[in-house]
């Protein structure tokens, strides 16, 4: 059985931001992830906000070690977790372009800033004045004045091959984001669980496509899928062939004239797509075959009353395939 939740880019109002996770809850999501965008709303204030108006559901900003020093994300999710009662926990992913180069912040050697962060985050939330020095961050006599953290778990959201193998090393919870990449994914994070006996939850966060308009919006953004997904990832479920046909497509006339090459065994390669009753089947295949602990629905875009319509939808499609904890 598998629970649910939603992650959240904070793009909308505030207001909309927090009432949106409220309506998550009452429909029966369990956690919620807000992704720190850098120039969006700002993800701790909302976060707090949150945590005054919701119950159970467990909350965690998406963050990296590069735009937020760890000391800082530990004192910050520390506070998260006590103003919650206990339901903070934090996503870590390796930086992206579209915070990082706006900040002029060169994306350097990813392996080593994820381990220091996480190393670092733990150290910290012993409650002890400790001192770290890691290959690219380090911490000197630091101590929060939180005390010990210890209920707050660390997913790690990997890509490449060698950070699929780091969270299955280090992290609480593997996050991945390609339905075709499942498998490949999970066994690269087994190797790494293998190096230290570590046994993360696995957890798949999509956004489903259940209607035709859905369908066809996922075929428009698909062409930027392909420019801006790793090759490991993209082989997954698209052929080499198709691949260049579609890049030698968006150069040409962009992104418009490179949809029409888009197939719908590409999109269901890439996320779960079809009509309801498709998606709830296969919904219930993954859970089954990648033994999934947790769904995460994606939520990338404002307006509420379309959000809380999609967000019930969604969870009525996923009980119908009886994979939901009661």
């Amino acid at each position: 059985m598998v629970k649910i939740g939603i992650n959240i880019i904070p793009g909308m109002p505030v207001k909309e931001i927090i009432e949106t996770a409220v309506a998550a809850e009452e429909i029966g999501y369990e956690y919620l992830i807000l992704a720190d965008e850098g120039f969006m709303q700002d993800v701790y204030v909302l976060l707090g906000a949150i945590a005054r108006e919701t119950k159970g559901m467990k909350l965690s900003p998406c963050t990296n070690g590069y735009t937020r020093h760890p000391a800082v994300t530990a004192s910050a999710v520390a506070s998260l977790n006590e103003l919650s009662g206990g339901r903070g926990f934090l996503t870590l992913i390796a930086g992206g372009s579209v915070v990082l180069n706006p900040m002029n912040i060169a994306r350097e050697a990813p392996l080593s800033v994820m381990r220091d962060t996480v190393e670092i985050l733990r150290l910290l939330w012993s409650g002890e004045k400790v001192s770290y020095q890691g290959k690219r961050l380090s911490i000197k006599d630091a101590q929060i004045t939180a005390g010990r953290q210890d209920d707050i778990h660390i997913w790690i959201a990997p890509r490449g091959e060698k950070m699929c193998q780091l969270t299955g090393e280090i992290g609480d919870a593997a996050v991945l984001t390609v339905k075709a990449d499942l498998g490949d994914a999970f066994a690269l994070v087994d190797q790494g669980s293998m190096k230290t006996g570590n046994k993360p939850a696995r957890i798949f966060l999509d956004r489903i496509a259940y209607t035709p308009k859905m369908i066809e919006e996922t075929t428009a953004f698909f062409p930027h899928v392909v420019v801006d997904t790793p090759a490991r990832q993209l082989r997954a479920f698209i052929q080499e062939d198709q691949i260049q046909m579609i890049q030698e497509a968006i150069k040409e006339g962009g992104a418009e004239a490179a949809k029409k090459h888009v197939t719908m065994d590409m999109l269901k390669g890439y996320k779960i797509a079809g009509t309801p009753d498709e998606c709830s089947q296969t919904f219930r295949s993954l859970v089954e075959e990648h033994r999934l602990d947790v769904y995460i629905l994606n939520i990338v875009a404002g307006g509420f009353e379309k959000n809380v319509q999609y967000m019930r939808d969604i969870y009525k499609i996923l009980q119908e395939s009886g994979c939901l904890t009661a």
